[in-house]
């Protein structure tokens, strides 16, 4: 290669090397113009950011202080449940104790009353039943002998024949 050709080649190349140098100076004044517009947009944006953040986080602080309220009423009303739960269960128990035992003197009641009952069906059987049994027995005797005695005596034989067939 020759002296003159190495320069033009030499040369071609820094200009290149120029030319690139422009395009990246252009790219980089475009870039910056976009740059300064984004900084704009987000100094017009960085208020109503701001404000939505305080926002946001006094609404986070109200939370905080509602919920731990609101865990502290719960605790409470949890804590109020398990006492009246208890009474409610100790109350339960003594009913049922005393439900029990009224039970157990009603049944001995009504055993005994029972008993009773028993008693005086048994004795008025035996002292009014038993001699009405025997007064009818006797009445009837009675009324057997004067029905005997008013038919004249003895059967005849027709009669007797009779009653032996029925007794038969």
């Amino acid at each position: 290669m020759s002296g003159d050709s190495f320069i033009i080649v030499l040369t071609f190349f820094v200009g290149l090397v120029a030319l690139s140098q422009v395009v990246q100076m252009v790219a980089l004044l475009a870039l910056q113009r976009r740059a300064k517009e984004l900084q704009q947009q987000l100094a017009q944006f960085s208020p109503r950011a701001e404000s939505i953040l305080a926002s946001a986080k006094e609404t986070i602080d109200q939370s905080r202080k509602q919920m731990t309220e609101l865990s502290a009423k719960a605790n409470e009303v949890l804590d109020t449940t398990r006492a009246q739960l208890g009474r409610v269960e100790g109350l339960l128990s003594d009913v049922t104790t005393r439900a029990k035992t009224q039970m157990d003197r009603a049944e001995l009641v009504l055993d005994d009353t029972l008993g009773r009952v028993h008693e005086t069906v048994a004795v008025l059987h035996n002292g009014v039943m038993q001699p009405v049994r025997e007064i009818s027995g006797v009445a009837a005797g009675f009324k057997a002998a004067l029905a005997h005695l008013l038919k004249g005596g003895r059967p005849s034989v027709a009669q007797a024949t009779h009653d032996e067939e029925m007794f038969i």
